[in-house]
């Protein structure tokens, strides 16, 4: 039922992009054209700080067939940003862009830092009186948002990388002579979801199979001990295939491989543990030939291998996010739960931004499987659903047709900011 609050909508994306983030996206501009007491529908370029710039658009411009190719086009169809909102006069400035622009509900995709920058948006909405509802949608590959069954975004990486690595170990068993190491170093900056869910390359009741060696951030790492299980598996197999989470750790709990630059949180850069990984073999083992790969954003941008579930979940969440905030609702993020049936389903629920703020929910210990090196098979049981279905996208001259905003500009109404 309708609350009646009359005015705009204004939507932003922040962090970094998944396959289906532009999905949701899409469901709240599809959900926005159905409600009487909405009457723009803008988004803000580049997340927070373009909305501190007043760099906004008209998304009810967009033509619908433009709307429509948001849900299989990868990365933020908005652009984004990792900035932080640290002064009183940044949450000020946003409060008084969104007065200029009557605009009355805010929504924010993104992950945890993004949802911490909601809240307080929510709490500078109320501290001035403005009535604004402000939710949040949830967004990223590390799958590591509390209070949410799983992440839109999370299903589409897994797919994808489980579809690499059984594409390379086809390659590495036409090589491997028992002498081959191969790394693959996947995303996951303090939670192991990301390399955890390329254990579903592997087919049950096929030891051979790849990945031989899972290596996550909730298992300190111990070097003996990998080159002990390299050498073993290489025993049994041509090859050894490693993946690594990029936020693997060491006994003392600091990072294996991080870069000496902090972005914009504070969070340290990670990558090099495939480096890292690769000589630890080349100087311990002789005669073995080690390689490293780092995927990188080819990971989350990989819209081609997205998962079907994913992307109708990623634009559910935007429906509903539009539906709870119609409703009254402000201060939430949409969660996903798994209905309680037999066959998958899934539902969604709102919980208070404060909770799901900064937090991380780290991968299982009971999934874990004794030899701290690979999964339980348990865990198939909740990745398995989140990967069925191929997303159709269209083809031009053999190459993906993703589309593009036309990113008509709203006029701005005050006076320039300057960001620092």
């Amino acid at each position: 039922m309708e609350d009646n609050l009359v005015g705009n909508v204004l939507v932003a994306q922040s962090g970094g992009p998944t396959a289906v983030i532009n999905a949701s996206l899409a469901g709240i501009v599809t959900e926005a054209l159905n409600h009487e007491c909405i009457e723009e529908i803008y988004g803000g370029l580049n997340g927070v700080a373009g909305i501190l710039k007043e760099e906004i658009i008209d998304l009810a411009a967009e033509s619908q067939q433009v709307i429509r190719g948001l849900k299989y086009t990868p990365g933020s169809a908005l652009g984004t940003c990792r900035f932080k909102l640290k002064k009183e006069q940044d949450f000020a400035r946003i409060i008084e862009v969104c007065k200029a622009h009557n605009i009355r509900y805010f929504f924010y995709i993104g992950g945890n830092d993004s949802q911490d920058t909601a809240a307080k948006i929510a709490e500078a909405a109320g501290a001035q009186g403005y009535e604004m509802r402000v939710i949040g949608v949830p967004k990223t590959v590390d799958n590591d948002l509390q209070h949410t069954d799983h992440c839109p975004g999370y299903g589409s990486v897994v797919k994808y990388l489980a579809s690499t690595i059984r594409e390379l170990a086809c390659d590495h068993e036409s090589m491997g002579k028992n002498n081959l190491v191969s790394i693959v170093e996947v995303m996951g900056r303090n939670a192991g979801w990301i390399a955890a869910g390329t254990s579903i390359a592997k087919r049950r009741n096929q030891p051979e199979d790849a990945p031989h060696i899972i290596l996550l951030p909730e298992v300190a790492f111990n070097a003996e001990y990998f080159i002990a299980q390299v050498q073993e598996c290489l025993k049994k197999n041509k090859f050894c295939l490693v993946v690594a989470s990029e936020g693997l750790v060491d006994t003392n709990g600091n990072f294996v491989a991080a870069l000496d630059n902090k972005d914009a949180f504070g969070h340290e850069q990670l990558g090099g543990v495939g480096e890292y990984l690769q000589h630890l073999v080349e100087t311990n083992l002789q005669g073995v030939q080690a390689r490293s790969c780092k995927l990188g954003h080819a990971q989350r941008a990989a819209a081609i291998c997205a998962s079907a579930t994913d992307m109708n979940e990623a634009f559910l969440c935007g429906r509903e996010a539009v539906k709870a905030a119609v409703e009254g609702k402000t201060g939430k993020m949409v969660a996903l739960v798994r209905a309680d049936s037999d066959k998958y389903a899934c539902e969604t629920i709102l919980v208070d931004l404060a909770e799901v703020a900064n937090g991380v929910k780290h991968f299982p210990e009971n999934w874990i499987a004794d030899d701290r090196i690979s999964i339980g098979y348990q865990f198939n049981k909740y990745i398995q659903p989140l990967i069925q279905g191929e997303v159709a996208v269209p083809f031009e001259n053999g190459l993906p047709a993703f589309v593009r905003l036309a990113k008509s500009p709203v006029q701005p109404l005050l006076p320039p900011y300057e960001l620092v």
